[in-house]
């Protein structure tokens, strides 16, 4: 999918941060092959009028190959993206960055395309309608952004929490001190800790688990027993795209289908679950260093 001539004037006006769009950084000549080479693209201002140059450019770049036809070519996608990049608007009483969103999804429905906000505060480009709910915010060339309409869920309004995480697990006494091991960790973390039992939102329960992995960041899955429930959560975060970390106190509970899946094995006594926190401390600070 191409973006009209229409489209890419605005988009090059808006990168050089000219008339209407000064509460985009004005950029000079220099500013102008910085802006490019900082995204691996290899153009240097040839000394003409800046915006018909920055024209020139994104005319190449909107030709190349999109690797989905509801896209624009990857590079395209790169430059719009990085045009909204927060480093951009700091520290910088000239610009507005909520104007400058808001100019960016204005010029891009034309097309069927819209700026998402991930929870890091960056902005993806996707099609209309679309929003971004997996933990990883980066994508491919080569993956494919999609859209969904669940039939046996309602999609929640309510925004994603970076903060969030989410544990499913057998609702029974005996897992009462596995979900205290998490939550000691998630407390010490300053994160939120939920499970479906901790809410009563909507009027299933499957529609409270639903939300509650659809807006977490992390999801916490316990194997143990093999809990059919627990399976079904699993492959809805899997699905959904978030970070999924197994946990269990025996391996040989984990389908062989997830077999392939890193689980932290713990006993269900002081010193296991000590081990639990321990262990998951690691890898939720892993997740939350790289935002993956």
């Amino acid at each position: 999918m191409n973006i009209g001539a229409a489209g890419l004037m605005k988009l090059a006006e808006m990168i050089c941060g000219d008339d209407p769009f000064n509460f985009f950084p004005y950029r000079s000549s220099s500013y102008l092959t910085r802006f490019f080479v900082d995204l691996d693209l290899d153009y240097v201002h040839d000394g003409s009028t800046r915006r018909d140059w920055v024209h020139d450019v994104l005319k190449e770049l909107n030709a190349k190959q999109a690797p989905q036809p509801n896209m624009p070519s990857p590079e395209m996608v790169k430059v719009i993206e990085y045009l909204l990049h927060t480093d951009h608007f700091l520290f910088n009483e000239n610009v507005d960055r909520e104007k400058a969103v808001e100019a960016v999804t204005t010029c891009l429905k034309t097309y069927d395309l819209t700026i998402a906000t991930h929870t890091n505060g960056l902005a993806k480009v996707c099609p209309s309608h679309g929003e971004f709910v997996s933990t990883s915010f980066e994508t491919t060339p080569t993956e494919k952004i999609i859209t969904f309409k669940p039939s046996v869920f309602q999609v929640p309004s309510k925004p994603q929490n970076d903060r969030l995480v989410s544990v499913m697990m057998p609702f029974n006494a005996a897992f009462s001190g596995t979900y205290d091991a998490i939550k000691q960790v998630t407390d010490y973390m300053n994160l939120e800790c939920l499970r479906a039992d901790d809410i009563w939102d909507n009027s299933t329960f499957i529609q409270d688990i639903f939300d509650l992995i659809f807006c977490a960041k992390v999801v916490v899955v316990d194997f143990t027993n093999r809990n059919p429930n627990v399976m079904y959560e699993t492959g809805i975060a899997h699905t959904l795209g978030k970070t999924v970390i197994p946990i269990t106190q025996s391996l040989d509970d984990i389908p062989s289908d997830l077999g392939h899946h890193r689980a932290l094995k713990y006993l269900p006594n002081e010193q296991g679950f000590k081990d639990l926190s321990r262990e998951l401390y690691k890898r939720l600070q892993v997740i939350y260093q790289t935002g993956m």
